[in-house]
């Protein structure tokens, strides 16, 4: 038996077909077996099919003589919290995300919460899962409900100073509720410190029928109604999250999306005004204004291959205080080097009270300064063929050339990036460009290579 459900990076599949309570079961099993921990966490988004998964899950690391703390409804980085914060060794997250409703999927760490992705340990859980080799536990496991919120609420207050927090006007867009419960824990902490922060809350309980569409704000109908909201109330920003709330996007004072890459240099320079010589890892895919920044605040920027797995590789080696990446992926040294969608918004709400700038004029020099294009995916029969269509076209330019992830060319007044996705079967492009060398407009090279890759 063939398990495709197995990813890049985590698990993910249609239910039924590509992943089920039996296969969930074998999954629980084999991780068990390889990693033989005391004791795990697990918890589960709000997806209607996430609670009989986990259980599943569940009886699988019990029958392996795992011990499991069920956490409940949570969002990966409640299980990534719980793996480094408690005395276990390892967690699993049952989620698919932004994924349709008819998916599901489950992301899981070891110890300190290290990622187990296809190239450190996924293969195997998949050759044991598909095998069914297993070997009875000589005791089984139990299971034990737990619930980290307030210590996991008490970890986030650590990335703000709550005597600076300015008043302020919050909208928050739980998606369909799965980030519910720790806006109101974090709201309930707020009142007590005396934080003069009013949260607008939309969206916010959880449903599993997702009511309001896929809770991923990358796509841009998925965005108006966070934008509505902060202009309705004359909000300082809003905050929208995906499915498990790993990734948060930030709206400004006048309802506008901020791209996920401008928000990089925004918490990088909040890391760097506090201490400065930290290093800073970023993904290759945009780049110029997360060097200027790194470079003005004497930080030291690192170069990763996109992918949570190699960020966080690369981050441990380097002892990197952040990294970030476009797709909004915020990582912290001090979250065992893990992405989170709550510690970016925290560290927002602390630069706008510190600097007593609006959200829109903190990131329009940035934005008029290196635009961008944002990432435009493309269908193509073949990724590797286009990208060798984009690179023979532009060789007589003589750019210079990167290929960390996909290829980078660098013709000194725009650049562009163009990879395969890890995760879908797309062809990822981005553009963008510095204006105080280039009079052309980002639309120009965006049209070009749009009729190149489309020919």
């Amino acid at each position: 038996m063939t398990l495709t459900c197995f990813k890049a990076y985590d698990i993910r599949g249609k239910l039924g077909t590509e992943l089920n309570e039996d296969i969930a079961y074998k999954i629980g099993r084999a991780y068990g077996q390889i990693y033989q921990p005391k004791t795990v966490v697990i918890g589960a988004d709000v997806r209607l099919t996430s609670e009989s998964l986990k259980q599943a899950t569940i009886q699988g690391l019990n029958d392996a003589g795992v011990n499991v703390l069920d956490l409940g409804m949570t969002g990966t980085e409640e299980v990534y919290f719980g793996a480094f914060h408690l005395d276990v060794q390892g967690g699993i997250e049952v989620t698919a995300s932004h994924n349709p409703m008819d998916y599901n999927g489950m992301k899981l760490v070891r110890e300190n919460s290290r990622p187990i992705s296809a190239d450190t340990g996924l293969k195997e859980i998949q050759a044991l899962a598909e095998s069914g080799n297993f070997i009875d536990a000589t005791q089984k496991g139990l299971v034990e409900k737990y619930n980290i919120l307030p210590e996991f609420v008490d970890h986030l207050m650590t990335y703000i100073d709550p005597t600076k927090i300015r008043p302020m006007k919050l909208v928050t867009n739980a998606g369909n509720g799965a980030a519910g419960h720790v806006i109101d824990a974090i709201e309930e902490k707020f009142k007590a410190l005396n934080i003069p922060v009013e949260f607008i809350k939309i969206h916010h309980e959880a449903d599993g029928n997702f009511p309001n569409g896929i809770p991923n704000p990358i796509l841009i109908e998925n965005r108006d109604s966070t934008s509505q909201a902060v202009l309705k109330h004359g909000a300082d920003m809003g905050i929208a999250w995906d499915g498990d709330f790993d990734r948060c996007f930030l709206f400004d004072e006048k309802g506008q999306f901020i791209e996920g890459y401008y928000i990089v240099g925004l918490l990088a320079q909040a890391f760097l005004l506090k201490q400065a010589g930290e290093k800073i890892v970023h993904d290759p895919r945009l780049t110029w204004n997360t060097l200027d920044i790194v470079e003005k605040h004497q930080g030291i920027a690192v170069q990763s291959k996109s992918g949570h797995a190699f960020i966080k590789d690369v981050m441990r080696e380097h002892n990197a205080v952040y990294g970030g990446e476009m797709s909004a992926h915020h990582y912290f040294r001090d979250f065992a080097y893990c992405d989170s969608g709550m510690i970016p918004w925290l560290l927002a709400v602390s630069v706008l009270s510190e600097t007593g700038q609006s959200l829109s004029s903190l990131v329009e020099d940035m934005i008029a300064k290196f635009p961008c294009s944002g990432e435009i995916n493309f269908k193509v029969a073949d990724t590797q063929v286009t990208i060798q269509k984009i690179f023979d076209h532009f060789a007589d330019q003589n750019p210079v050339i990167d290929q960390t992830d996909g290829v980078s060319l660098d013709f000194g007044i725009w650049r562009l990036n163009v990879r395969a996705s890890n995760t879908e079967p797309l062809l990822r492009l981005n553009i963008e460009s510095d204006a105080s060398k280039n009079p052309e407009a980002i639309q120009v090279y965006v049209d070009q290579l749009t009729q190149l890759i489309q020919a």
